[in-house]
């Protein structure tokens, strides 16, 4: 590829996003640089504190069952009171709870400030993606929620490296390091980014024409979006054993760590130079059959692991489910703001994020069970099974998927920066990576 075809590619990638976009990309950016509590946090108490593994285990699911409870929560927050203050609020807290959790000592305090982090850090997913998709035109939501996909990728990879240094020295210092860029974050959408939620008009009211009242009873009757939700829940399941079940089958197989190490870094090394340019062939394509192809590449990308013998054939299998990762993240996201009514995106983004929430918790507990049982080959052919039950849900489910709106169709929110109006891991701490990506 020549030069100038190579920053034609990436002009064409970039382009045609309006402002305020770039803004809230920049934000995400720069929370996943900070990122350190969710990548070192079992390492921090274990280690450093002398905590049993048991304990960490239980801050870990209390950090995870926050992220859970806030999903719907942040959702509603975002539909109510609006994605730019719900932002702040979730921001300007994780700050807080972040810088708290390096300074408490007893194991109950911990456990409490865990269950606060995983709410405040999750409570800001939803408005992320309402507002994403609130600014930007639909023929460009696809190539707008790769391109949050791939900050959260890049800066994870660079956060989690720079940490790993940063642990040797002080682990407060990472604590309090989070929490400083977690509030740059804050500053960033206090500064720049005006209130994106879109406001019933006084005509559409008199009218009667206005959209209905939406509230968590609306999305959970959506039986097609619930479909989706429940799919992605299977999907999600997946993509969290490449954290789970992968280390665990490799320790297994007399693997170091340094090896699985070698292995997953795969997965964020083709994020990073692959999601954009994969991006720009699906971004017009056909979603249901994007969404099929991913979950079987996912299902049987996982299932090739129990034929792994050696760390290249290990490698080969995260080729192909980071493939599906990065066809799926940007598709589902997209569709979801497709079934999603106008005055509904937060709650409904909200749902969808507790379906990632929900398999992280469910992910660790599930891998360890059944390797510990039956072994590692059936994990990886439930795997395999998971993605076809999903592959036909979404065949299933999308027969009759509703017109995308036209591409003239005008963004309803103002995204001009006008003056304000009154916007890491693993996501639980056992994961270092699925699911925080979902948060896109």
């Amino acid at each position: 590829m020549s030069t100038a075809t190579l920053r034609r590619a990436v002009r064409e990638s970039v382009s045609g996003l309006p402002p305020a976009f770039w803004w809230l990309w920049t934000s995400t950016l720069v929370n996943r640089l900070g990122a350190f509590v969710a990548t070192f946090m079992a390492l921090y108490l274990t280690l450093e504190e002398g905590y049993s593994a048991s304990y960490a285990g239980l801050v870990v699911a209390l950090h995870g069952l926050g992220g859970v409870i806030s999903s719907l929560g942040g959702g509603v927050m975002a539909d109510r009171l609006g994605r730019r203050p719900t932002l702040l609020i979730a921001q300007s807290s994780t700050a807080v709870s972040v810088a708290v959790l390096g300074f408490v000592q007893h194991p109950a305090a911990i456990a409490a400030v865990a269950f606060v982090v995983g709410m405040a850090s999750n409570a800001s997913r939803p408005a992320v993606q309402a507002m994403m998709a609130d600014i930007v035109r639909p023929q460009d939501r696809v190539r707008a929620f790769s391109l949050n996909y791939w900050a959260i990728n890049l800066g994870f990879a660079v956060s989690s490296v720079a940490a790993g240094f940063i642990a040797e020295y002080s682990y407060l210092v990472g604590f309090l390091g989070e929490a400083v860029m977690t509030l740059i974050c804050a500053v960033v959408v206090f500064v720049k980014l005006p209130e994106s939620r879109p406001e019933r008009s006084a005509e559409e009211s008199a009218t009667g024409a206005a959209e209905p009242q939406v509230g968590l009873g609306t999305v959970l009757r959506d039986g097609r979006f619930m479909g989706v939700v429940g799919l992605s829940f299977l999907v999600s399941l997946v993509f969290m054993q490449g954290y789970m079940g992968l280390p665990l089958a490799m320790g297994a197989d007399g693997f170091s760590a340094s090896d699985f190490g070698t292995a997953i870094a795969i997965n964020g090394v083709l994020i990073v130079v692959m999601q954009i340019p994969v991006t720009r062939y699906i971004e017009h394509r056909d979603p249901r059959r994007l969404l099929i192809i991913s979950s079987l590449l996912a299902g049987y990308g996982f299932g090739l692991t129990a034929f792994a013998g050696s760390i290249a054939v290990y490698a080969l299998t995260v080729c192909v489910w980071t493939l599906a990762e990065i066809v799926n993240a940007p598709t589902q996201t997209g569709l979801v703001v497709r079934l999603s009514p106008l005055h509904g995106r937060g709650r409904y983004q909200g749902m969808y994020t507790m379906s990632w929430s929900v398999a992280a918790l469910i992910a660790p507990l599930l891998a360890g069970f059944v390797i510990d049982h039956y072994g590692a080959g059936l994990l990886w052919g439930m795997c395999a099974a998971l993605g076809t039950v999903a592959g036909l849900g979404y065949w299933l489910l999308m027969r009759s998927l509703p017109e995308e709106e036209p591409a003239g169709a005008e963004v309803p929110a103002p995204v001009t920066p006008v003056a304000p109006v009154t916007p890491v891991t693993p996501v639980t701490l056992t994961d270092t990576g699925a699911a925080e990506k979902a948060g896109a």
